[in-house]
């Protein structure tokens, strides 16, 4: 009766893993994507994109090296725009080229396209010559991802106001810069071009930042962005934002300051991209910001044989959450067990400096009474952070007095990202503050710090041996 057993609409981190995962099992798979290139936007214009952009502009500007030589040094006095895009360009090749293999060698078929619903098993495809096709499937996963927010009252031109897309192709760097939210996306772009010595203001109408982030890492994050003279201005809105005959642009804030800057970067939010797919063909509907209800376990939406995985469907928005949710969104889909991840997984955000977290945060603690002791490392006490010239980094552990189980690690600084996952293991494993009190870490590392945090929490919270 149907074409394909599983229909996917999108190839970003949740559509390839999920057809890949119905493939393995034998099924027949379509995947739908109607950008140039398979990829999504994680390749292409967001994840891969902007952890390439931060680590060209590490690596050129001589920003690891700064705590040995000094703020003035470079590795490449002028840096331009297309020294950023040449390595870009590079590892979105690589990206393509492996995936498309992928797709070939599990036998997945994918088609170029924009797709919408006739009814709740049926797409319309509308390829790049015009020809349409229709497809069936016995189940369908959507997995659209999203869009950058463009509010009316914002005048893109893609060239001195642009969304977090369109930053990717800028013709030149920009000597200031201002940009409007400071979520992850904003903060991540603010900061990599700070380091690359652009005057950076970030501006939001909200008091506080990544609230979702320990509040003692945040602290200390915009200590060291302050620090590098970053300016945030937080609890502050953009009134009116209007292009300037000399090419600059000025920003009316609602506290009465002026500001006039080279380029903005409008970074307030993202929206489900699921207009064009006639959702109520199908008997769906999406919230104001384009998003899909699922149910958090299966990822089945409100139609039985529909599924939605991936940033369409919201919080936490990664790609690595992404790739799980689409792998178990596939496996229901086709009948097959699929077991709940663990509790915890790990969030990065790749900012200058990193910020990775994972398990509960101080404030949880307290909110849920849970009797607590905290850990802290900085990565100058270890000696690895003295090789490497760091004078920032903090890794903070928490653990409950009553079990001594680790529930929570909170890191920012350099390789926070990687740095994270000895944590996690720990944390969803079970372990207790005694793991790092007892085991050996590799000398001289920043892993290091795993071993200095625990002391720190053990000294406090007791030997266990002595109160039995």
């Amino acid at each position: 009766m149907f074409q394909y057993d599983l229909v996917v609409v999108g190839s970003g981190p949740a559509g390839r893993r999920g057809a890949i995962q119905a493939a393995k099992l034998g099924k027949k798979v379509l995947v739908i994507e109607q950008g140039k290139r398979v990829g999504g936007v994680s390749v292409h214009t967001g994840t891969i994109p902007s952890k390439t952009l931060r680590e060209t502009a590490l690596n050129l500007s001589g920003w690891r090296e700064r705590g040995f030589y000094g703020r003035s040094y470079r590795v490449k006095e002028e840096i331009s725009a297309d020294d950023l895009r040449r390595r870009l360009l590079i590892t979105l090749d690589h990206e393509v080229e492996v995936l498309e293999h992928q797709f070939a060698r599990n036998r997945v078929q994918h088609i170029r396209g924009k797709a919408s619903f006739v009814d709740a098993s049926t797409l319309e495809v509308v390829k790049d010559d015009g020809e349409v096709v229709k497809v069936t499937g016995a189940s369908v996963l959507l997995a659209v991802g999203t869009k950058p927010f463009r509010p009316d009252y914002i005048p893109f031109d893609n060239k001195t106001v642009l969304d977090s897309d369109e930053l990717l192709d800028i013709g030149e760097l920009p000597r200031s810069m201002a940009v409007i939210g400071a979520g992850v996306i904003g903060i991540e772009y603010a900061t990599i071009f700070s380091a690359l010595d652009t005057a950076v203001t970030v501006i939001d109408p909200k008091t506080t930042m990544l609230d979702f982030i320990d509040r003692e890492i945040v602290e200390d994050f915009t200590y060291q962005l302050r620090d590098r003279n970053m300016k945030i201005l937080l609890g502050t809105k953009a009134d009116k934002v209007t292009r300037l005959d000399n090419g600059k642009v000025e920003l009316k804030l609602d506290n009465g300051r002026h500001l006039v800057t080279d380029m903005v970067l409008f970074a307030a939010g993202r929206l489900g991209a699921t207009d064009t797919l006639n959702l109520p063909a199908a008997g769906l509907e999406a919230d104001s910001r384009g998003r899909l209800k699922v149910n958090p376990e299966t990822f089945q939406t409100s139609v039985p044989n529909i599924y939605a995985a991936g940033d369409v469907v919201g919080f936490p928005s990664l790609a690595s959450t992404s790739m799980e949710q689409g792998r178990i969104a596939a496996r229901v889909a086709i009948g097959a067990v699929a077991k709940e991840p663990p509790k915890y997984f790990p969030y990065g955000i790749y900012a200058v400096p990193e910020i990775s977290t994972c398990g509960l945060t101080e404030e949880e603690m307290k909110e849920r009474g849970i009797p607590y002791e905290c850990g802290i490392a900085r990565f100058r006490e270890t000696s690895r952070g003295h090789i490497m010239g760091l004078d920032t980094g903090l890794l903070k552990l928490i653990f409950s007095l009553k079990t001594r189980r680790l529930l929570g690690v909170h890191i920012v600084g350099e390789g926070a990202t990687e740095l994270v996952h000895i944590g996690q293991a720990v944390l969803n494993l079970k372990g207790t503050v005694e793991y790092f009190v007892e085991n050996t870490f590799n000398y001289p590392t920043l892993a290091e710090a795993y071993k200095i945090a625990g002391l720190d929490a053990w000294n406090r919270m007791g030997d266990i041996k002595s109160e039995l």
